[in-house]
């Protein structure tokens, strides 16, 4: 210890001489008249006496030897070593306490998914990836862009597409349309933000495609009618109206007029459908004024399924239209005649001798023509006979079939009675008034039983008479018309089928004639799945736009419900949209930049559902050449492009997966 502080204070007196003696020289440079290095001697230096240290004490700083410089380079790396193993052994101790906190239940791993997630999360998947599919199949984004292309950011078949499948799935109005986008994974399908689909941008759309509606609708019908091989042979026809919401000035469409279960008071729009009997699939449609009269619509109806069934190819003679009772006149069925067109539909009697046809034949008779197995009230009994129709010196007889509904009867004669009872109910209020002001005289109260029977639907089945006794005292009596009263009784439940068609047996003919409220149906769907109404908007190019996208959508239903329907699933569409709504994809955003995308777990239910409906999709996707078509649209059909294999890998995926992996679906809907 000694001889260590001895070497110590020796280097301290060096550094202390060298300090010193530097800074002697620096003063001595700079003394004038002394020239720099005149003296080797400093002058602050004469007399001082130290002792003389060792030479290699010297420079302290500077190792001198081998050995020096081996032994500082062994100990920079057994430092360096012993740096790591320090950090290992820190590294092992945080180690071991996480692994304590683990196993001891304090920190769970959903803490630890915590940490290392930045954002999280979920996106609507719900049947999106099923009816993005369809439309696919369909080529609804590719024949809007054939016919309105843009140099747009976003093509007006995507904002469409995006249109139609938010009336499929959550119907919103076209302000809100943006945030149902942001809710859901189309916004990474199509690779574009939410916010461009603002309102404006969809009132961009609609101006666009509605200039080419017409061409647009019957592209994408083409395409269903090649891969979905639709029958044609029997066409539904008949009319709606949908409810508008404002003014409406300037507008041609928007109009008073008188549609059934609709208010008067309200402006409507009327929409002519026409729809195929295979799965009441619609195939042609037209927008019409509100005020236009379901019987002046027939003949324009007529001539854009000619056009339509020639364009696919369909022989028109064999195609038979069936309507309504507004849907047939005399000048009709000789336009039906002039078109080669088969047609059924109930006749209104508004001629004597038609309406002699349904009194013609007594009650008794109808028991030995029945229609249906039901008896009683239930049953449906007909007769045929013989309709003739003249217009414009033109005369044709068609086949009548008078039918007989036990139904139709037992509604009609419940209502009667109902109607006969509130009759007696306000001449009895009448009677009960005779002596107050306004009831003194026989005159006043027969004119107040007057105003009675004609406010009443069953009046003319009743009589009144007031009369005034010999004490002064006035009396009201009523009483039923027999006679008139079996007269309307025996049309009771009766009504008119006429069809140019006479291979047509009488069942056959009830059978589809009864079949048409599968287009009553389909209105529903469009006014309540789909909610085409109420319509706020207010441009007739921009309601006929969605109208068409409303009609698409309905397309798109029909398509879908007949396929799951001929596979054993007896589903409604929303049913079915219904069963996948919980489906949601979990968006995971990580620290480092990555993104993990999970899908929810899928039941077993909704695994089934999902194979029937991949294995309808897989089917659909090569178009079909039917032995009807013409030479030209056969050629046409083999140079149609294939659907893209999105579809197909969608449809795969899911009828080979137990459990269908999350990159795949997400490619799959992308």
């Amino acid at each position: 210890m000694h001889g260590t502080t001895r070497v110590r204070g020796t280097r301290v007196l060096v550094w202390l001489f060298w300090f010193v003696a530097l800074l002697a020289l620096a003063w001595g440079a700079g003394l004038p008249g002394d020239p720099l290095g005149a003296s080797r001697e400093p002058v602050l230096l004469a007399g001082l006496a130290l002792p003389e240290p060792a030479p290699h004490d010297l420079f302290p700083w500077r190792p001198q030897g081998r050995w020096r410089r081996w032994a500082w380079r062994r100990y920079q790396a057994a430092r360096r070593v012993y740096q790591r193993a320090r950090w290992a052994y820190y590294q092992a101790v945080w180690a071991a306490r996480l692994a304590r906190l683990l196993l001891g239940g304090v920190l769970t791993m959903a803490t630890v998914v915590d940490l290392l997630t930045r954002a999280q999360l979920r996106r609507q998947l719900g049947a999106l990836p099923v009816l993005y599919a369809l439309l696919e199949i369909l080529q609804v984004r590719q024949v809007i862009n054939r016919h309105c292309p843009t140099a747009a950011e976003i093509d007006h078949g995507t904002v469409a597409l995006v249109l139609v499948l938010n009336r499929l799935t959550a119907p919103r109005a076209l302000y809100l349309v943006a945030d149902w986008l942001a809710q859901t994974v189309l916004v990474q399908v199509l690779g574009v933000p939410a916010a461009k689909f603002n309102d404006d941008r969809l009132g961009r759309t609609l101006d666009a495609i509605a200039a080419q509606q017409r061409e647009i609708w019957l592209g994408i019908v083409h395409e269903a009618l090649l891969r979905f091989d639709i029958d044609l042979r029997f066409i539904f026809y008949d009319l709606t109206a949908f409810v508008m919401q404002g003014e409406f000035t300037d507008s041609d469409l928007a109009d008073y007029g008188f549609a059934h279960n609709t208010p008067m008071g309200k402006k409507k729009v009327k929409l002519g459908v026409a729809a195929a009997s295979d799965g009441a699939v619609p195939v042609e449609y037209a927008p019409l004024s509100g005020r236009t009269a379901d019987i002046a619509t027939v003949q324009d109806n007529m001539e854009r399924l000619c056009r339509l069934l020639e364009r696919q190819g369909y022989p028109v003679h064999e195609v038979l239209v069936i309507g309504d009772r507004g849907t047939l006149n005399p000048q009709l069925a000789l336009q039906y005649e002039e078109q080669h067109l088969k047609y059924l539909a109930s006749l209104q009697p508004q001629q004597k001798a038609h309406r002699e046809l349904l009194r013609a034949v007594p009650t008794v008779q109808f028991r030995a023509y029945p229609l249906t197995a039901e008896r009683g009230a239930r049953g449906y009994w007909g007769h045929f006979c013989a309709v003739p129709f003249q217009h414009d010196g033109q005369t044709v007889t068609h086949r009548g079939l008078v039918v007989l509904s036990g139904p139709m009867r037992h509604a009609r004669r419940v209502t009667r009675a109902q109607q006969l009872r509130a009759l007696r109910a306000e001449l009895t209020a009448v009677q009960a008034k005779i002596g107050q002001k306004r009831y003194r005289t026989v005159k006043a109260v027969q004119a107040r039983a007057n105003t009675c029977l004609r406010r009443s639907p069953v009046g003319h089945l009743m009589q009144a008479e007031a009369a005034q006794h010999a004490d002064g005292t006035v009396t009201l009596g009523w009483w039923i018309n027999t006679h008139a009263l079996w007269q309307a009784s025996q049309t009771d439940g009766r009504y008119l089928l006429v069809t140019n068609d006479f291979t047509l047996s009488a069942q056959r003919m009830l059978e589809l004639y009864r079949a048409k409220d599968e287009l009553d149906k389909r209105f529903l769907v469009s006014k309540q799945d789909l909610r085409v109404r109420p319509i706020y908007l207010h441009q007739d190019d921009r309601i006929e736009a969605m109208l068409l996208l409303n009609m698409i959508a309905l397309l798109a239903y029909s398509l879908l419900e007949r396929e799951v329907r001929q596979h054993g699933l007896p589903l409604t569409l929303r049913r079915l949209i219904a069963q996948l709504e919980n489906l949601t994809v979990i968006e995971t955003h990580c620290w480092d930049g990555s993104v993990l995308y999970r899908l929810t777990p899928v039941s077993a239910d909704q695994q089934a559902l999902l194979a029937v409906v991949a294995q309808i999709l897989a089917q659909r996707c090569i178009p079909r050449v039917r032995p009807t078509l013409s030479p030209s649209w056969t050629s046409r059909i083999l140079r149609a492009p294939p659907p893209g294999p999105l579809v197909c890998e969608l449809a795969d995926g899911w009828a080979r997966q137990t459990t269908p992996r999350p990159v795949g679906l997400r490619e799959a809907t992308m």
